[in-house]
């Protein structure tokens, strides 16, 4: 089903194109002249756009790339009486999708939806592929044998189906962006866009433009208009990471979008609609945020539907191996190699180790010991230093404190950080912190 606006100044057509439209299933809007288009545009998500080039005294085709550049994913099919290729060619220029001509068809018009329905679902499925390529990584295991993993993943398949808000919580690296994909590809909106937004790596200045849009010239450097992530998964999801490191600032906008799905981009206050699934996720404790005065107790509500909580690694000792083995194979494949397997030793330091860093750490572990491994063994040799502590016999452990624990994990996210922003969103805390760390621990630029 697409979202259709027909514009076109003559009553008639407009009335026999709605009801043909309607009749076929698709949602339809009207609208007699350019800058009523313009408002509608402004106000819904449309899909595709019917443009009558001949609009009173206004020129259909100068319509056109104001359209465009605030919904850069339109399909925009020009119609007119007066045809001609010229005509046609300059319609393309301005950003048409196709041309029709006066008068048409059912089969015509039965002929463009099809066209733009498939360009749109081949532009989602791109989109998509190219989401994947961009965060690829082995971690996509969705069996457990953890009681509260197992509950957890059980309980996220059966709200993935609802529309209600949904708050995943656990510490930093515990696979909360994952989790949130896999809910997204159980839903029903599915085929639709998903989102990813995480709140700590942006300025709060840049994170509202990066949620709500922005209008050319809103801000130095705003060159061009910007729809907005929240307008770009219109009808999909939107996923907020480490959403309690939202400012304050922002907090009522987001609010005001959970209770009336409206906003506004920044730069222009014409207020916008549009259907968006909400998930967040969080390592903070929200309550405590709240009675802070940190975070704002009623939209920490609106978020907290449903309350999905992943356990840290340390928590589910019977899933590391079988989640190491997987991302060997993933990494084994990735560096061209045929790796059978850990050592008995490497293994067991696996097992024995706590992970404070989670499935990230693992994962960045596994990976290290897959470059690393000449034969087709990874040795204990080749994990990383935090890992040498854990010996063969545990009898003979001696276990590492937690600050060594946590020295070894900053310092192998610095070195695999290409910045000091970048490692700071890995390790889930904010770049003071993270400086403060590295002169406590004579880490060195």
């Amino acid at each position: 089903m697409l979202n259709i606006l027909v514009v076109d100044d003559e009553a008639n057509i407009r009335k026999s194109l709605t009801l043909w439209l309607k009749s076929h299933d698709q949602q339809v809007r009207q609208a007699t002249s350019a800058d009523e288009a313009f408002a509608e545009n402004r106000l819904n998500k449309f899909d595709l756009v019917l443009l009558d080039l001949r609009l009173g005294a206004d020129n259909g085709i100068e319509l056109i790339p104001k359209l465009l550049a605030d919904s850069p994913w339109l399909k925009i099919v020009v119609m007119t009486a007066y045809s001609s290729i010229a005509t046609a060619v300059e319609a393309m220029k301005h950003g048409a999708f196709d041309y029709i001509e006066k008068p048409f068809t059912p089969e015509k018009i039965d002929g463009i939806l099809e066209k733009a329905e498939k360009a749109l679902a081949l532009e989602r499925r791109l989109d998509s592929l190219e989401e994947d390529l961009k965060s690829l990584h082995p971690d996509g295991v969705f069996t457990s044998n953890n009681l509260k993993m197992q509950k957890t993943l059980e309980m996220a398949r059966h709200v993935a189906g609802s529309e209600a808000a949904i708050l995943i919580r656990g510490e930093s690296g515990t696979g909360k962006t994952i989790l949130a994909k896999a809910i997204h590809s159980w839903s029903t909106r599915a085929r639709q866009p998903l989102g990813i937004v995480s709140c700590p790596t942006l300025q709060p200045e840049l994170l509202a433009s990066e949620l709500f849009g922005h209008a050319r010239g809103a801000f130095t450097g705003a060159v061009r208009d910007n729809p907005g992530r929240i307008a770009g998964c219109d009808h999909g999801t939107l996923f907020l990471d480490e959403i309690g490191d939202l400012t304050p600032a922002i907090q009522p906008q987001l609010l005001r979008f959970l209770q009336d799905r409206e906003y506004e981009r920044v730069g222009d206050p014409t207020p916008r609609r549009a259907d968006v699934r909400l998930i967040a996720a969080t390592n903070r404790n929200l309550e405590e945020a709240v009675k802070a005065g940190t975070f704002r107790e009623d939209l920490f509500y609106r978020l907290n539907v449903f309350q999905l909580d992943i356990p840290p690694l340390r928590e589910r000792p019977e899933d590391i191996e079988m989640l190491a083995e997987n991302m060997l194979k993933f990494f084994s494949a990735a560096n061209r190699k045929k790796l059978s397997g850990f050592s008995p030793e490497a293994l067991n330091a696996i097992k024995a180790y706590p992970w404070p860093g989670n499935l990230r750490e693992l994962r960045n572990a596994v990976e290290r010991g897959a470059i690393l491994a000449a034969g087709d063994t990874v040795q204990l040799g080749h994990l990383p230093d935090a890992l040498q502590y854990m010996k063969k016999d545990p009898s003979e452990q001696k276990r590492p404190t937690l600050e060594q624990l946590e020295e070894s994990y900053i310092r192998e996210v610095l070195l695999s950080a290409s910045s000091l922003q970048e490692a700071a969103a890995i390790l889930g805390i904010n770049q003071a912190t993270l400086w403060r760390k590295r002169k406590t621990y004579g880490i060195e630029d």
